[in-house]
């Protein structure tokens, strides 16, 4: 540890970076990092919001929600009531927004299964390649169920294609 050749996480001084390659690079990091903070404001305390950032190209980006049209109303008259079509726009946005955000959550979950899964059966195929299966008399108890796990895996794979 004392010859530690990297100095890991640290904080880049705020100052304009002149490399054209390094300066689009990091605005888009940062750009996503500041729309990401922004969902993150609307899950916890369901606010509404908008951001337009024109980047050092003159792109313009821009994240609302739920709807540009609800923004700018409050933002021009705060006290004002939506309107009833703005009011329904925002309530199905945010709608459509919850659910896609459990379908994600699902996907998530799948994809977690799916990975565990995967290195499971890596870790048996491993565990095959080693050997250890060809003498089963030499088995101790864990090792035998090991092997009853990994055939019953691998005839539901079987079987499921």
């Amino acid at each position: 540890m004392e010859n530690k050749k990297i100095k890991g996480r640290q904080k880049i001084p705020m100052k304009k970076i002149e490399n054209e390659k390094a300066l689009l690079s990091s605005f888009s990091k940062r750009r996503n990092g500041l729309f990401k903070a922004t969902n993150n404001l609307i899950k916890e305390f369901d606010v509404d919001i908008g951001i337009i950032v024109f980047s050092p190209t003159s792109k313009p980006h821009s994240f609302f929600h739920p709807t540009t049209d609800a923004v700018i109303s409050r933002f021009q008259n705060p006290d004002m009531q939506l309107s009833d079509e703005t009011h329904l726009a925002t309530v199905f946005a945010r709608n459509s927004v919850n659910q896609l955000e459990k379908k994600l959550e699902e996907l998530d979950i799948k994809e977690k299964i799916g990975s565990d899964r995967t290195n499971y059966l890596d870790q048996m195929t491993e565990t095959r390649q080693k050997g250890w299966w060809e003498s089963i008399e030499q088995l101790n108890e864990d090792e035998v169920s090991k092997l009853e796990a990994w055939l019953d895996v691998a005839s539901l794979l079987c079987t499921t294609v």
